[in-house]
């Protein structure tokens, strides 16, 4: 292992279809249902490190059914955006941190690491390819999927010896093409989606497999999402596959936004700490937000239902709001708990007043039309 080689962008293969294919009417794009005409591909051997990367024409891949990835879900991936400004200059946001996420997942199901920074210049090259798939319209962008897989072909728990790196890209609409609709949630209490100690931090597949069947529960009730509650005190934790927040009102009238702590059950999320680093520097007067309040304390701390329902009784609930890479931010209406609707107050643009702000300033940074260095040129 000590002389496995490492991954090296400048040894990348490029071959260009040759049956390119016509992007479709952005109108007509549905969330991770199209895809670019290229991928990019890059194989692992425990003995021999990293293989040759190749950027390819999109398609099957070659793998065998005793691969690990099918039978102990060696499988993890991360999710990210690119984005065109006004100008045509085509950025990436915060690769960095996805990059740093998905080694942690990795090493988390004893895979293969890798150097982050080699990856992007890959990703880089691949949507440079492609960036003609990224519509011309306000609110699109180009979904980027990297994935780590066991390739290994042998049956037998253990860390797999052959693994594959590939990138696919897919070009997406505003998640909310009408406006913003906020959504219900159920504070689901029958299911757990993780427990300390267990993968809930790690973006692997196997944490969002067992989510399917609450989120199916969930619908059939009349709710949109899944509010995962941990434990007998009924700790939020997560909103569905996002992060989420809350804004409670202060009796000094000041408004607190809450988050739950990084404590190994909740998966770091990129939009999650630029929310929040954007409302720690608009309090200490490091950036400006536009129309954000300053009277405004930043806390990651332990939520439950019950502080939540007690302050939407009492008045004192302004907001609740999940927050990840394909709606950025998804407001909450209601939440069904213990077998009754806990009303939140949302705005007439179906936001509120902490999360709306925070919202126009944060794609303002992907979109380009807010100088940033999270903005990463393509």
């Amino acid at each position: 292992m000590a002389n496995a080689s490492p991954l090296q962008p400048s040894l990348v293969e490029i071959t260009r279809t040759q049956q390119p294919k016509r992007p479709p009417p952005p109108s007509s794009l549905v969330f991770g249902h199209t895809f670019t005409d290229h991928m990019l591909t890059i194989p692992w051997r425990m003995l021999e490190g990293w293989g040759t990367p190749k950027i390819q024409p999109y398609g099957p891949l070659a793998v065998e059914p005793s691969a690990t990835v099918f039978h102990y879900a060696h499988c993890l991936f991360e999710g990210l955006k690119a984005y065109r400004d006004p100008s045509g200059r085509v950025t990436l946001f915060r690769p960095d941190m996805n990059m740093k996420r998905m080694n942690t997942s990795a090493q988390r199901v004893a895979m293969p690491s890798f150097n982050g920074d080699a990856v992007i210049e890959l990703m880089k090259q691949l949507i440079r390819l492609d960036k003609h798939w990224i519509p011309d319209q306000p609110g699109y962008s180009l979904y980027i999927r990297p994935t780590m897989i066991g390739t290994q072909p042998a049956l037998g728990i253990a860390p797999p010896k052959e693994v594959l790196l590939f990138v696919i890209c897919s070009p997406v609409g505003p998640y909310y093409p009408q406006g913003f609709k906020p959504v219900a949630l159920y504070g689901t209490t029958e299911y757990t989606r993780a427990s300390p100690g267990g993968i809930g931090a790690y973006k692997l597949g196997a944490n969002y497999a067992a989510g399917v069947a609450a989120q199916k529960a969930a619908a059939e009730k009349g709710y949109v999402q899944n509010l995962w509650l941990h434990g007998p005190e009924h700790l939020i934790t997560e909103v569905g596959t996002m992060n989420a927040f809350v804004v409670f009102k202060k009796s000094d009238g000041s408004l607190e936004l809450v988050t739950p702590p990084l404590d190994g059950m909740i998966l770091p999320g990129v939009t999650r700490d630029s929310v929040l680093g954007l409302a720690r520097e608009h309090k200490a007067g490091k950036i400006r937000v536009p129309e954000l309040t300053d009277k405004l304390v930043v806390s990651e701390r332990p939520v439950t239902m019950k502080e939540v329902k007690e302050a939407a009784q009492k008045g004192n609930l302004v907001e609740f709001f999940g927050a990840g890479t394909a709606a950025v931010i998804s407001p909450v209406d209601r939440i069904g708990y213990l077998g009754e609707d806990v009303h939140i107050p949302t705005g007439p643009d179906g936001m509120g007043p902490v999360s709306r702000p925070l919202w126009k300033y944060l794609t303002g940074i992907q979109t380009g039309t807010i100088a940033h260095p999270w903005s990463v040129e393509v």
